[in-house]
């Protein structure tokens, strides 16, 4: 199978979810230009911000994922779905989150979510491995995903502190946001080398 369907297809399921996200925006109303009007919509906008990195960082990843990619089979494209499921659902808990001022429990949802797409990730990369085989460009490219497992680890304690503190939960989100923006170096490592 052709692997530029399962890339544009993504590409296409992402740019709809960015676009739902930027529309559950609202415009504040009343109280004229100043910018004491917008801190109503500062929560919603903030959840916004989070959540259109964690789309751009699950984008930026795929496509590099994909470098390497030589074939999809079907277990490909289900595990592709299955990422593209939980992605979908950021719209819905990104809205909740910030017209709730980042209350507990959709803080805590958020981060749930944040988890079924990272296990959505690592469950889409080892399948590809496992399709390439052990000692391929990919298998070397991806070895440890130690970045990953950090990740999962911090929404773990983010959904937990939620309870006790949904600011933190946030900034624990946020600093993951922030680690992967740094981009990972070794796919891009491994095509060089390759």
């Amino acid at each position: 199978m052709n692997k530029n369907r399962v890339e544009a297809f993504t590409d296409g399921v992402l740019a709809i979810i960015v676009t739902i996200m930027v529309l559950e925006l609202k415009i504040p109303h009343g109280g004229g230009p100043e910018l004491a009007t917008l801190k109503p919509v500062l929560p919603a906008f903030l959840s916004y911000i989070l959540s259109f990195a964690m789309v751009i960082i699950y984008w930026n990843n795929h496509h590099h994922l994909f470098q390497l990619v030589k074939k999809v089979n079907g277990k490909v494209l289900l595990a592709n779905a299955h990422l593209l499921f939980w992605l979908s659902l950021l719209p819905f808990t990104t809205a909740w989150m910030g017209e709730n001022h980042f209350a507990s429990i959709p803080v805590a949802l958020f981060g749930i979510v944040l988890i079924m797409c990272g296990l959505a990730f690592v469950l889409l990369t080892r399948i590809l491995v496992n399709i390439h085989g052990k000692d391929s460009e990919l298998a070397r490219a991806i070895g440890r995903d130690n970045k990953g497992l950090i990740s999962l680890a911090c929404y773990i304690v983010a959904i937990c502190m939620s309870f006790f503190s949904p600011l933190v939960s946030g900034l624990i989100y946020a600093t993951v946001a922030i680690i992967w923006l740094i981009p990972d170096k070794r796919i891009e490592k491994q095509l060089r080398n390759g």
